[in-house]
C-alpha cells in the first residue's frame, strides 16, 4: 500500500500535527477520494427526509397516485446510491488507514536500523513495543476524521440550508446547536489527552519492566530476586489499571455525550418543528423533513465528535513516534573515509596484520579467539585496530560497512527466492550470480531446487542443510564485492571435496581483493597467500602454511588434529583430538555429509594437496 520508494520525509520532525499532515499528503489522491465519498454519502443522508416530505405533500392528496409512485422511486434510488457510496467509502478509508499503517511502521524500522547499537541507551523496549503496537494503531485510526470527518461539516451546511427553506427559526436552532455541542465537550478532549499521555508513558515503563524480568529471569532466580521484580511488577501494574480507568472515564463520558447530546438536539429540534406544524407554520411533510433532517444530523455530529475524541488520541499517539524518530543515532568519533588505496589491516591486540590485496588465512586452536580477531578488524569490538594510519573506530560506520564486510555463519537469511536472498540489497543481473555461486561451490544446491534460483526459501534457510546455508551466505558474500572480506570458518560444514574446491576458487575470485578467513583445514590454508597462527589470541608464527608445517611443530599438531606425536612446544596449545572446531555445522543430508577422510584422521593432513573421499589425489 505504501509506494516503496518513498522514504519517510523530515516533515515528522515538526511536531506531532505535522506528522499526521504528512501521513495525508503522502496519499493526498486517496484522503481526496475517502473525503469526496464521505462527503456524498453524510449528503446523501438529507436527501431521503427531503424526497419524503415531498412525496407526502404531493403524492398522499388524493388523484395523485403518480406523484407517489414517482416520488417512492426517487426514495429507491436514493437509499441504493448511498448503499453504494458506504462500501465505497468504507473500503477508501480502509486503505488509507492501512496506508498509514505500513507508512510509520516503515518509517520506525528504518529509523531502528539507523539508530543501530545507540537504540537500547536511548529507548526501552516497552517503548519501543508500545509504540510499535498501541500507537501505531491510534494514528491510523485518526485518518478516519479525513473522510467522514470532512463529510460530517458540509452535511452540517446541506442541513442548514435546507432548513433555512423551511424555517428561518429551525436554521437558526441548527447552526448555533451543532457549535454548542463541540463546546460541551471540548474540555473532555483536553482532559482526556492529558490522560492519554500520562497512561501511554506508564504503560511503556510497565512494559520495559516486563521486558527486562523475561530477559534476566535465570539471573533473578539466582540471586534470589524474582519476588522482588514480581512485587514491584505487580504494584506498578495496579497502579497503571487505576490510571486506566481513569482514562475509560473521560472516554466515556466523550463517547456518552458523543450519542446524547445528539439526541438531546434532536428532540429538541422535534419539539419546536411540532408546535410550529401545529400553527400551521409548515406543512405535515416539512414537519416530517425537519425530523429526517434532525436525525439524519445526529450521524455527521456523532462522528464529529468521535473525530474529535480520534484526533486527540492521535496527537499524543504522534507526539511518542516523532519523539522516537527524532532519537540520533551514535555520533560517529571521525568523520573519516579511510584509506583512499588500498592498505593494511593492522590488529595490535593479536599482532595480526592483514597485507592489501592478499588471501590472509587465521588459524587457533580456539576458533572464538581468532573469531575475536575477525570482529576487531571489522569493528564489532572496541580495539584500537587501524586500517592503514587511520583507526577504525574514527571512520564513518556507514562508510565502513560499505567496505568492509564480515562474513559468518549465524548471518540472518530472510525470506525470499534464493535470487533475492543472495542479491541482498541491490539488484544482480544473473551472470554476476552465476559467478558467485559457482565460487562458492553452490551449482548443485541451485540444480538440486525445483525452481532454481526462483525457488522460495525459508526465514534462517529452514529448508536448506547447514552446509547449504553455510554457502548460500557465502555466495552473497561475494555478491557483495566488498573491499575487504572477513570470513569466519567459511568452510567448517562442508565436505573435503568441496572445501578444495571452494578454497582454490576464492583465492582466484578474490585475486588483487583484501580477504580474511578463520580456518584450521590445511585444505584452506595451503590456498592462503599468508597465514598467522595465533597461541591465546596472540600471533605466534607467520608465513606460508607450508614453511609452518615445516618449522613450526605447534601449527602442524594443529592442523593434523593432534596426530604428530612430537612433544608440545612451550608456548603452544594443543586441542583435545576429539574436538572439531566451533561453529562447525556438518549436516546429516545431502552431499556435506558424506565421510570425509581429511576430518577423520585420513592420509596426507599435513600436506598441502586436497584428498578426495576416493583417496589420495
Amino acid at each position: 500500500m505504501t509506494d516503496a520508494g518513498a522514504g519517510p520525509g523530515a516533515a515528522y520532525h515538526r511536531g506531532p500535527g505535522r506528522y499526521l499532515w504528512w501521513l495525508v499528503v503522502r496519499q493526498r489522491r486517496r484522503v481526496a477520494a475517502g473525503a469526496s465519498l464521505g462527503s456524498l454519502w453524510m449528503v446523501g443522508l438529507m436527501l431521503p427526509p427531503y424526497v419524503l416530505s415531498r412525496a407526502i405533500d404531493e403524492g398522499l392528496a388524493p388523484g395523485h397516485t403518480a406523484a407517489l409512485v414517482g416520488w417512492t422511486g426517487v426514495l429507491l434510488a436514493v437509499g441504493v446510491l448511498n448503499a453504494v457510496l458506504a462500501v465505497m467509502r468504507h473500503r477508501t478509508m480502509t486503505r488509507i488507514r492501512m496506508d498509514a499503517t505500513f507508512r510509520t511502521v516503515r518509517a520506525l524500522v528504518a529509523h531502528t536500523m539507523r539508530l543501530g547499537a545507540a537504540l537500547p541507551r536511548q529507548v526501552t523496549a516497552g517503548e519501543v513495543v508500545t509504540i510499535g503496537i498501541g500507537d501505531v494503531a491510534v494514528i491510523s485510526q485518526t485518518l478516519t476524521v479525513t473522510g467522514p470527518g470532512v463529510g460530517a461539516v458540509l452535511a452540517y451546511a446541506v442541513v442548514a440550508a435546507l432548513l433555512l427553506a423551511v424555517s428561518p427559526l429551525l436554521a437558526a436552532v441548527v447552526l448555533v446547536g451543532v457549535p454548542l455541542l463541540a463546546v460541551l465537550v471540548g474540555p473532555l478532549l483536553g482532559r482526556l489527552q492529558g490522560a492519554e499521555t500520562h497512561y501511554r508513558e506508564r504503560q511503556s515503563g510497565l512494559a520495559a519492566r516486563l521486558t527486562d524480568m523475561v530477559g534476566g529471569l535465570r539471573v533473578l532466580n539466582g540471586l534470589g530476586g524474582k519476588g522482588v521484580f514480581a512485587d514491584r511488577y505487580h504494584r506498578e501494574a495496579r497502579e497503571l489499571r487505576a490510571e486506566g480507568y481513569r482514562v475509560g472515564a473521560v472516554t466515556s463520558w466523550i463517547q456518552a455525550l458523543g450519542v446524547g447530546l445528539p439526541t438531546l438536539f434532536l428532540a429538541a429540534v422535534t419539539w419546536l418543528a411540532a408546535r410550529m406544524a401545529a400553527q400551521g407554520a409548515i406543512t405535515v411533510g416539512e414537519l416530517v423533513a425537519v425530523y429526517g433532517y434532525a436525525a439524519a444530523l445526529v450521524v455527521p455530529v456523532s462522528f464529529l465528535i468521535e473525530g474529535g475524541y480520534d484526533l486527540t488520541r492521535g496527537l499524543v499517539a504522534a507526539r511518542r513516534v516523532v519523539r522516537f524518530l527524532n532519537l540520533e543515532p551514535a555520533p560517529a568519533d571521525g568523520a573519516s573515509r579511510g584509506p583512499e588505496v588500498a592498505s593494511a589491516l593492522h590488529d595490535p591486540a593479536s599482532g595480526v596484520e592483514v597485507t592489501p590485496g592478499q588471501l590472509t588465512a587465521l588459524a587457533c586452536a580456539r576458533p572464538e579467539r581468532s573469531a575475536s580477531v575477525i570482529d576487531r578488524l571489522g569493528r564489532f569490538a572496541d580495539s584500537a585496530a587501524t586500517w592503514g594510519a587511520v583507526r577504525l573506530d574514527a571512520l564513518a560506520p556507514d562508510m565502513l560497512r560499505e567496505r568492509i564486510l564480515v562474513a559468518d555463519n549465524e548471518a540472518d537469511l530472510f525470506a525470499g527466492t534464493l535470487r533475492e536472498v543472495v542479491s541482498g540489497r541491490r539488484a544482480r543481473d544473473t551472470e554476476a550470480i552465476d559467478r558467485a555461486v559457482h565460487t562458492a561451490m553452490a551449482q548443485d544446491i541451485v540444480r538440486g531446487l525445483p525452481e532454481g534460483l526462483d525457488t522460495a526459501i525459508e526465514a534462517q534457510g529452514r529448508n536448506l542443510s547447514g552446509g547449504q546455508r553455510q554457502r548460500v551466505r557465502l555466495v552473497r558474500a561475494l555478491l557483495a564485492d566488498p573491499e575487504v572480506l572477513l570470513a569466519v570458518e567459511p568452510t567448517s560444514a562442508v565436505d573435503a571435496h568441496t572445501e578444495a574446491g571452494l578454497a582454490t576458487r576464492l583465492h582466484a575470485a578474490r585475486a588483487g581483493r583484501t580477504t580474511v578467513v578463520t580456518s584450521t583445514s590445511p585444505l584452506v590454508l595451503d590456498r592462503a597467500d599468508t597465514v598467522y597462527y595465533l597461541v591465546d589470541g596472540r600471533v605466534e608464527a607467520v608465513g606460508s602454511h607450508r614453511a609452518l608445517l615445516d618449522g613450526h611443530p605447534g601449527y602442524r599438531r594443529l592442523v593434523s588434529r593432534g596426530e604428530d606425536d612430537e612433544a608440545p612446544d612451550g608456548g603452544g596449545e594443543t586441542p583435545a583430538p576429539a574436538e572439531e572446531p566451533a561453529g562447525r555445522d556438518v549436516p546429516s543430508d545431502g552431499p556435506e555429509s558424506a565421510e570425509d577422510p581429511a576430518r577423520t584422521g585420513g592420509p596426507d593432513r599435513t600436506g598441502g594437496a586436497p584428498v578426495s573421499p576416493e583417496g589420495a589425489r
